[in-house]
């Protein structure tokens, strides 16, 4: 019974800040909402991460982004270790990231080893679908724009704005006005169409 318990305790010593790294991972946070641009600079002598950011000051390029649901990741490797920030549309949304924060998204991405800046773009499914590494690469928003286009989602996202509200018909001269929707439900199904 003892070795049992030892061997119980063990292993959840082990395995509770592995499970527990899981869940501060900020790219979970945004899981079907955003589409998470990560920026990881690896060399702090690259500058990809101003390049970038001179690129989104400009409007035309900052409505593409925001239009997309795009929030950007920045993650800088300094003298204390790596070093996280997140920046989105609304501006209380912008924060620091906490050291086990950044770490966790670091390990989310899976990186391994190299040099320059990797750019990964990660889809609102949280699976990575584009992903650059600077220099060699160049860094370009348009590509990482085009890709979402491409996306199923997107395209989902893109035909439910174009479709226009169904006109509900003119009540009868005997009907019963229709009940309000409560706050948070879901609309009735509409009959389909064949």
């Amino acid at each position: 019974m003892l070795i049992r318990s030892l061997t119980l305790a063990t292993l959840m010593a082990f395995t509770g800040p592995l499970l527990a790294a899981d869940d501060i991972n900020p790219l979970k946070q945004d899981l079907g909402k955003a589409r998470p641009l990560v920026v990881v600079e690896l060399d702090s002598g690259n500058d990809t991460l101003a390049k970038l950011k001179k690129q989104l000051d400009e409007p035309a390029t900052k409505q593409s982004f925001e239009e997309r649901g795009m929030v950007l990741y920045t993650v800088k490797f300094g003298s204390i270790g790596a070093e996280g920030e997140k920046f989105a549309k609304d501006p209380k949304d912008n924060k620091k990231l906490a050291p086990p924060e950044t770490n966790a998204l670091i390990r989310a991405l899976k990186l391994g080893a190299g040099s320059g800046t990797k750019v990964i773009l990660v889809g609102k499914d949280g699976e990575k679908k584009v992903e650059k590494t600077v220099p060699p690469d160049t860094l370009n928003l348009s590509e990482f724009f085009s890709a979402i286009d491409q996306m199923p989602m997107a395209e989902k996202e893109a035909a439910a704005v174009a479709e226009p509200e169904p006109v509900a018909p003119a009540p009868g001269k005997n009907a019963k006005p229709a009940k309000p929707a409560k706050p948070g439900s879901k609309p009735a199904p509409q009959p389909l169409d064949d």
